[in-house]
């Protein structure tokens, strides 16, 4: 016997994953969790048995619910999976996923589109962060096709904004963990940064590569792989986030001069296999230690002149592309960020786990998770 589970399966940025309405999950976190593993086909490098597609990039899951917060209309809790683990993570927040959110929930039901474009205000539950998701339903549906391009997918759709109101210390205690725009650790430089997802960013000419180096390449460099490693356990104990060996944060990003009239080139690790893009999240970090003066960006970053900074983050597959509001009075506080990004609807339909997993009956889900964090 198997139990059916109604899911949407979605494209958010340049990731994917199931979308589950939570109250069709188990309440209980633990079944909850084992429901997920066996939807992903995890923990197997393949994922044969499950929807994962042995990425990271594509291990992971959102999770929708309408929200109790005043002010507030959707609840996400996003899970990252991983393709040869048997771990669920709902610590970090992910950009990419969250760009589906919107869509998914009124192709869900959860809410009702509002014109001819709706924007809803979504809570993210892992790190308490508020954004405003505006989506384009023209004739009450969701528009999926439009002109909109991001690196890294294919073709063009219809644009999302997602403008971010407070994403300054997701994770850790504040913008920097450390108290330091810039700290040397394991004998690098480096600035350890949260506006969003934790980071930790160094030159890449500091371990002796050019930072201009393929996914593959640095995929096939275990030297690096390993000194970077090291670098990130010891820099997770410096960001108060205490052991981390077992973590997907804080993620690692080298960086280098722009080659192709960006702002900053880099090469970023989710955490120990390198990005074909780079995390909407991990771009607005990256914008903001640009603008911090005395970060590891000093010297390498073009930056534009003006209070509203236009970031353009070179990655290998292209680039992506953030607005930063700089606070007049204090040119060291980052007041906003906005970007756009899209997202489509793959497939619709259930999802189906062992009945030994779950039977289904075991009650209806809630997305209250923040004691989890």
């Amino acid at each position: 016997m198997q139990t059916p589970i109604k899911t949407c399966f979605m494209r958010g940025g340049t990731s994917r994953g199931p979308f589950f309405n939570a109250a069709d999950l188990p309440a209980d976190i633990a079944t909850r969790d084992k429901v997920l593993l066996a939807v992903m086909g995890s923990p197997d490098r393949r994922q044969i048995d499950g929807l994962g597609g042995a990425h990271p990039l594509t291990s992971k899951v959102g999770i929708v619910s309408k929200s109790a917060v005043p002010g507030v209309d959707l609840d996400f809790l996003f899970a990252q999976l991983q393709p040869d683990k048997d771990t669920v993570d709902t610590t970090p927040n992910c950009g990419n996923m969250l760009a589906a959110v919107v869509p998914f929930a009124i192709e869900a039901g959860i809410v009702a589109p509002r014109g001819d474009v709706s924007t809803f205000r979504v809570l993210t539950l892992n790190t308490d962060m508020q954004c405003d998701i505006s989506v384009h339903t023209p004739g009450g549906v969701v528009e999926y096709a439009g002109e909109a391009r991001i690196d890294g997918v294919p073709g063009t759709s219809a644009p999302i904004t997602i403008n971010f109101l407070d994403t300054a210390g997701s994770v850790c205690a504040g913008l920097l963990p450390t108290g330091r725009v810039k700290d040397v650790i394991e004998g690098i430089e480096v600035t350890c940064i949260d506006n969003g997802m934790p980071l930790v960013m160094f030159r890449a000419a500091d371990v002796g590569r050019t930072g201009y180096e393929s996914v593959s390449e640095l995929n096939a460099d275990t030297e690096l792989k390993d000194r970077i490693e090291r670098l990130r356990i010891a820099c997770g104990h410096a960001m108060g986030l205490g052991d981390v060996s077992s973590k997907n944060y804080p993620k690692m990003t080298l960086i280098a001069p722009p080659q192709n009239g960006g702002s900053l080139s880099t090469r970023s690790f989710i955490p120990h296999v390198c990005h074909d893009a780079i995390g909407v999240l991990a771009a607005v970090t990256v914008g903001t230690a640009c603008v911090l003066d005395g970060s590891v960006t000093d010297g390498i970053a073009v930056m534009p002149e003006g209070k509203v900074k236009n970031v353009s983050v070179e990655h290998p597959t292209g680039e992506f592309s953030v607005a930063l509001e700089i606070d007049p009075a204090n040119p060291q506080n980052v007041t906003r960020a906005a970007l756009l990004r899209t997202a489509r609807l793959i497939m619709r339909g259930e999802a189906m786990v062992p009945a030994a997993v779950w039977d289904g009956k075991s009650g209806a889900g809630a997305l209250n998770e923040r004691s989890e964090v």
